[in-house]
């Protein structure tokens, strides 16, 4: 997976977590709250691409 990223994927990926430890630091319950945002998010969007992606035949 984290080869299909990129190195712009990874550092945003790091940047993501930093942000939610930088939260959790403060409060323990809206980092939580925001990873569950963040992942549901996360598989919204691959649910839209691969149904877009089966739309056009490709997978």
């Amino acid at each position: 997976m984290l080869r299909n990223l990129g190195a712009l994927g990874i550092v945003g990926i790091v940047l993501l977590l930093a942000g939610i430890a930088l939260v959790a630091y403060e409060s323990l319950l809206i980092a939580a709250g925001m990873a569950l945002i963040l992942a549901g998010l996360g598989l919204v969007v691959k649910s839209l691409i691969s149904g877009l992606f089966q739309s056009f035949g490709m997978f």
